[in-house]
């Protein structure tokens, strides 16, 4: 290449840096004390450049800077507690990582804490069946057993039946026949028979039926009568009176010992009333309504000389 001219040489000389002598640089030295809950007090030191202004070289503006961020960095290094942790920039990502990890966490718990209050509602929702079927089974349970105890208060409360009087008003025997046209003697006759009904319950009234009251001869049924329903209300009672009566009942061969040329019988005649009486008592609507059965016979005998007179049945009755 060509040699440079003096000329090259003296442009350029003052724009090629010249190295001077390097400057000496003081440290200052600022104690900072650090204590923690009363133990030893110990004194450290950082170090602090103070560089002269005159004649410094161009490239020092940046160790300038340098040396002042790592003496801030120290002095902001002795300030922080024990204990604490300094952040420096490369812990950035350390940063972001742990926040991404502790929104995981976070969505972890979230569906955890789900996941229980689904567990909770499940086990929450399987005692209230528990506690409806509870209830349910318990009512049941309480609703038979008072309904058992009023029944079985009702059952020794059996209504009471007392026989007074039967009275003969007409007792009449003829000769006829039968709807088939056989020959026979038929008989004809009306009574009148008296009780008292009485109901003993003291915390229900009853209702009251009857099967037919049944007056025979030699197992031949020659009068009947019916009774009215009614009803007795509780710790009360009433007198009943009883149509009883038969209308040319054929007798066949059991009459000849009864017919006469009178036209009734001279002789005692020997006859049985029989009937059923029913009570049925309501205690706790149609749930509980224990029913008592009373069956009756009497014996009676018909004398001819004491035609409508009563005749007392008092002794001559059994009630089963």
């Amino acid at each position: 290449m060509h040699a440079k001219t003096d000329s090259e040489v003296t442009s350029l000389a003052p724009s090629s840096p010249t190295r001077s002598p390097r400057r000496p640089v003081y440290y200052v030295q600022s104690p900072s004390r650090d204590s923690h809950d009363g133990e030893k007090t110990t004194t450290s030191f950082h170090s602090t450049p103070v560089i002269s202004p005159m004649g410094s070289p161009p490239h020092s503006h940046s160790s300038m800077g340098r040396h002042s961020r790592e003496s801030s960095s120290s002095r902001f290094s002795g300030s922080l507690k024990p204990g604490s942790r300094k952040i420096s920039p490369n812990d950035a990502p350390l940063r972001g990582a742990h926040r991404k990890g502790n929104k995981q966490w976070k969505e972890c718990d979230v569906i955890e804490e789900e996941g229980l209050l689904e567990d909770e509602e499940r086990e929450q929702g399987l005692p209230r069946r528990c506690y409806v079927l509870a209830f349910f089974v318990g009512f049941f349970l309480l609703f038979s057993l008072f309904s058992l105890i009023l029944w079985g208060a009702s059952r020794p409360q059996k209504p009471k039946i007392t026989m007074k009087s039967i009275r003969f008003e007409q007792f009449k025997i003829q000769a006829g026949s039968d709807f088939t046209g056989v020959a026979t003697d038929m008989i004809t006759m009306n009574s009148t028979v008296k009780m008292i009904y009485r109901n003993t319950g003291t915390f229900f009234g009853v209702h009251v039926t009857s099967t037919p009251l049944d007056l025979s001869f030699a197992q031949i049924t020659i009068a009947s009568g019916t009774m009215k329903k009614f009803h007795q209300s509780r710790k009360s009672q009433r007198s009943l009176t009883v149509i009883v009566m038969g209308n040319k009942v054929p007798l066949y061969g059991s009459g000849a010992s009864l017919s006469s040329s009178t036209g009734t019988t001279s002789l005692p005649v020997s006859l049985k009333l029989s009937f059923v009486v029913r009570s049925r008592a309501y205690v706790l609507g149609k749930l509980v309504k224990p029913k008592f059965y009373k069956k009756i016979e009497c014996d009676v005998t018909f004398d001819p000389k004491k035609l409508n007179v009563p005749i007392s049945l008092k002794k001559a009755c059994t009630y089963d």
